[in-house]
């Protein structure tokens, strides 16, 4: 497995470096790009009102975040992406994402219609691509979210927090909630400890690649989302054994799911028709959602959901800005 030590700052840095120049419009914006206006105060981008400014396009593009490997989920995904086009009448193609960055930056260019963005790149698509979240993936019973934990192997004595001094730890990628960002905050404030300075951090790309380098004790610890770790258990990809988990979180928001902004209203509210009325049961979308006890969409809203990862990011000192 290759490992890639970066530091905590040059990272971030770079996955802002494909913001495209902004379009300065006269209108409250708040955090957003000024591209983007939020007239009503709810901290995401209003549909423009002059309808040249809208798009219809023939062809919708989705994508969804890439915790994983991106074939799995085109798989797991066929279903709703039929359902999807049933209800809009258009053409839906599934965008295999190979990473945060080339997600956001697709929506922002206009190469991307709707997504599902992980919790800790909400903030930035919401600020520097238009995104317009609106659901998010719940239990039966209304439960959501995931916690944060930070897992490593038997027999690599690390058995605490305080045991990570002088190692290396992994994280998924700069924009991760679970994946960096909830952990590096935690570490700091609960634990005194800094990237860099205290320990190594090394980016694996993906949840699944630092949960695979630890369970193979490439990574002698790694912070990761819970829910992709109880779905690689259940598909056999690790085995429980393999992993020892040291901490875990207060549960977080997970995917948040929406559209860009600028689509026609009556298009967005087609999507959002097919999220809340999708017939889950038996569906390739359940088949694999259900490992982390996911089975229907609920509807949430970016300004109260995600309330505690802007909390998370400012104590990072995370900024949104996008150039």
């Amino acid at each position: 497995m290759t490992k890639t030590t970066l530091t905590t700052s040059a990272a971030f840095a770079a996955l802002l470096a494909f913001a495209a120049p902004a379009f300065a419009q006269d209108c409250p914006h708040g955090d957003l790009d000024a591209r983007y206006c939020d007239t009503d105060g709810d901290l995401i981008a209003d549909i423009p009102t002059d309808p040249a400014q809208q798009i219809d396009p023939d062809t919708l593009i989705f994508a969804y975040t890439p915790v994983e490997d991106p074939a799995v989920y085109k798989t797991a995904w066929a279903d709703f992406l039929t359902y999807l086009e049933e209800k809009t009448g258009k053409k839906v193609v599934f965008f295999p994402v190979q990473s945060n960055a080339a997600q956001i930056e697709a929506m922002r260019s206009g190469r991307l219609h709707i997504s599902g963005f992980n919790t800790g790149s909400n903030p930035l698509a919401v600020n520097c691509a238009g995104f317009r979240p609106f659901t998010i993936m719940a239990s039966n019973d209304g439960h959501f979210g995931y916690e944060m934990e930070i897992i490593t192997y038997p027999g690599s004595g690390i058995e605490k927090m305080e045991d990570i001094k002088g190692r290396e730890l992994a994280f998924s990628s700069p924009t991760s909630n679970s994946g960096f960002k909830a952990p590096s905050a935690i570490l700091k404030s609960d634990y005194g400890m800094e990237a860099e300075r205290d320990f190594t951090p090394v980016f694996s790309g993906k949840h699944d690649n630092t949960i695979l380098g630890v369970a193979n004790k490439d990574y002698p610890a790694g912070a990761i989302a819970n829910s992709v770790m109880h779905r690689m258990i259940e598909r056999d990809v690790i085995k429980p054994e393999q992993v020892v988990s040291i901490y875990k979180s207060q549960t977080f928001p997970t995917t948040g799911f929406g559209v860009v902004y600028n689509l026609k209203p009556e298009l967005q509210d087609k999507i959002k028709e097919a999220f809340f009325t999708f017939p889950w049961e038996g569906s390739s979308l359940q088949e694999e959602f259900k490992k982390s006890g996911e089975e229907q969409f609920i509807e949430m809203n970016y300004k109260d959901f995600w309330d505690v990862i802007r909390k998370i990011d400012a104590a990072n000192g995370v900024s949104y800005a996008c150039e």
